[in-house]
């Protein structure tokens, strides 16, 4: 119920920041009023949503918001993707839906059995358990960073970020799960959209979207998502 209140709260402050109103840039227009707030259908929504049931006792975002990965990255159109806290894999799984390209998933400590059989139809997802900074590590160590990285259910947000950003290009696009989740991570969020190295930013307070092409003007979008 407290929850309850906090969204209906949030809500109303963002009130004025919702369909797009006041963002005079075309691609960010778009992506506000036809990515995030798209309505349609998508093909992949039922079979996914019948699946939720499986990991329900895992780390899990909403529905909605599993559905908003899934647009995001079928806007994108990554050619790779990394994820940094699996959770319950459904997002994994949604953004997999989306785009059937390589997916990383890193979660800490043991693999899940609930997790596995949630997988186990998407070959192109990768899992793996143990400690997550060095499965990370030794995944970016020489490489760019992947087009997409979704830095979701793990404690380990700040490191995570701080190891990725020196090999992110201007195509990568990080979504960061739960920014107002404590009040550390509300401030790490804070200095996430103030650094100079990070460029257009979106707040949709369930997950907080970070680009870094460097061409654009440096803004931050709130959005009423809630």
């Amino acid at each position: 119920m407290p929850n309850l209140f906090l969204r209906g709260w949030n809500w109303c402050c963002r009130f004025r920041h919702r369909c797009g109103y006041g963002v005079h840039s075309p691609s960010d227009f778009f992506l506000i009023t036809f990515v995030v707030y798209e309505r349609l259908a998508f093909y992949a929504y039922n079979l996914l949503h019948a699946k939720r049931k499986q990991v329900e006792n895992l780390p899990h975002y909403r529905e909605k918001t599993d559905r908003l990965l899934f647009r995001l990255v079928n806007y994108l159109q990554p050619r790779n993707m990394l994820e940094v806290g699996t959770g319950s894999g459904l997002s994994a799984r949604y953004m997999s839906e989306a785009k059937h390209v390589p997916l990383c998933t890193f979660d800490e400590g043991k693999e899940h059995e609930e997790v596995i059989s949630l997988l186990k139809d998407a070959p192109e997802v990768d899992y793996r358990c143990g400690n997550v900074l060095s499965l990370l590590r030794s995944r970016v160590e020489g490489q760019s960073c992947p087009d997409i990285v979704h830095i979701a259910f793990t404690p380990y947000y700040k490191e995570a970020f701080d190891m990725l950003l020196p090999y992110v290009t201007s195509r990568a696009c990080f979504f960061i799960g739960s920014p107002y989740a404590t009040k550390e991570k509300r401030q790490w969020w804070k200095q996430v959209v103030a650094d100079s190295r990070t460029g257009v930013t979106f707040d949709l307070y369930d997950v907080g979207l970070v680009f870094f092409d460097k061409k654009r003007i440096k803004e931050h979008r709130i959005v009423n998502f809630l």
